[in-house]
C-alpha cells in the first residue's frame, strides 16, 4: 500500500498533475489524499481586515474548497473508473502551505508527492515554481514534478544525473528501483564532466555502489564533456527516449542547477519531462 499526496489548487495544471499520477500508479495499491491550502497569507491581507474566526474560515474558505474537491472526485470517477485498487481521501487546510504539507506527510505516512510546476513568468523564469521548489526543498518527502505540459506514456527511460561524489543510501534509491522494475525500464546513468579526467578513488566506489545495485536492471553509463551541465543534460535528454529524470536532493550540484535556474528559454525538457526527487529518510 501507497501513501500518495496529490496537491491541488484547482488549476488544469495540478489537474494535469493528479492525472498523470494515477496513471503512474495505475497497478499499485493506493491511497491518494488530495490536499488544498488556502494560504494564511490570502487570509490576513484580503477583504477580511481582521484575524477571521472559525467560523468565517468555514464558510469562505473551506467549504467552498471541499466542494472543489469533490468537484475533482467525481471528474477521477467518471475519467478513471476502472481503477479499484485505489481510494481517495480529501484534505483541506488554512495557513502556511509548507507547514501543511510537512504536517499531512507525517501524519498519513506520505510516500510520494504528487504535484503540478509551472515556471515563474516575466524576466526570471525559472525551471520550476516556488511552491514546488519550496516542497522539494524544504519537506522530507520524495516528490514527483509534472511540467504543464507532461502527459503520461510509456516510461522507457530514465536518467540519474550524478556526479559520483555522494554515497547513496539503499533506502533513498529503492523508490527508483521500484519504478525501473515495474515499468521494465532503463535507467540511463550520466556525469557530466568539464574535462576529460579520471574519477577518484571515492568516485569510482559510489560508481560501483550504483552499478550493483541496479545490477537487475537494465542500465547505461554515459560520462559527458561540457563545461556546462544544463547544456550537456539537454543535449543528452534530446537524443534519448527520456520519459523522467530522477535525482537525489542532497546532491546539491547536480540539483540545483538543473532546477534552480534562469535558463528556461534553453531547456525544452522542463515542460514536457516530470521530475523525480528522492529524500533520504530521516
Amino acid at each position: 500500500m501507497k501513501n500518495i499526496l496529490l496537491l491541488t489548487d484547482f488549476s488544469e495544471n495540478s489537474w494535469n498533475a493528479i492525472n498523470y499520477a494515477l496513471k503512474f500508479f495505475e497497478h499499485s495499491t493506493c491511497d491518494f489524499y488530495l490536499l488544498h491550502v488556502d494560504k494564511l497569507s490570502y487570509l490576513i491581507t484580503g477583504d477580511i481586515p481582521y484575524a477571521p474566526t472559525n467560523q468565517i474560515v468555514e464558510e469562505v474558505y473551506t467549504k467552498p474548497s471541499k466542494i472543489k474537491l469533490r468537484h475533482i472526485l467525481k471528474r477521477i470517477s467518471s475519467q478513471f473508473p476502472q481503477h479499484k485498487n485505489h481510494r481517495f481521501h480529501t484534505l483541506t487546510d488554512y495557513g502556511f502551505f509548507i507547514e501543511s504539507v510537512k504536517n499531512i506527510v507525517v501524519e498519513k505516512k506520505i510516500d510520494c508527492i504528487v504535484m503540478g510546476t509551472k515556471g515563474a513568468s516575466g524576466m526570471n523564469q525559472y525551471i520550476i515554481g516556488s511552491n514546488t521548489g519550496d516542497v522539494i526543498t524544504k519537506v522530507n518527502c520524495n516528490v514527483l514534478a509534472i511540467p504543464e505540459k507532461a502527459s503520461f506514456g510509456n516510461i522507457k527511460e530514465i536518467a540519474f544525473p550524478t556526479d559520483f561524489s555522494l554515497e547513496y543510501d539503499i533506502n533513498t534509491l529503492q523508490p527508483l528501483l521500484d519504478i525501473l522494475q515495474e515499468h521494465e525500464a532503463s535507467l540511463q546513468i550520466i556525469h557530466v564532466g568539464k574535462k576529460k579526467e579520471d574519477l577518484t578513488a571515492y568516485q569510482n566506489i559510489n560508481k560501483e555502489f550504483l552499478e550493483n545495485y541496479f545490477t537487475e536492471c537494465r542500465y547505461n553509463l554515459f560520462f559527458l564533456t561540457s563545461k556546462n551541465i544544463e547544456d550537456a543534460i539537454q543535449c543528452f535528454v534530446e537524443s534519448r527516449q527520456i520519459n523522467m529524470i530522477c535525482m537525489v536532493a542532497k546532491n546539491l550540484n547536480y540539483f540545483q542547477r538543473l532546477l534552480f535556474h534562469s535558463k528556461v528559454e534553453e531547456m525544452s525538457y522542463h515542460l514536457e519531462i516530470p521530475f523525480l526527487v528522492l529524500h533520504e529518510k530521516k
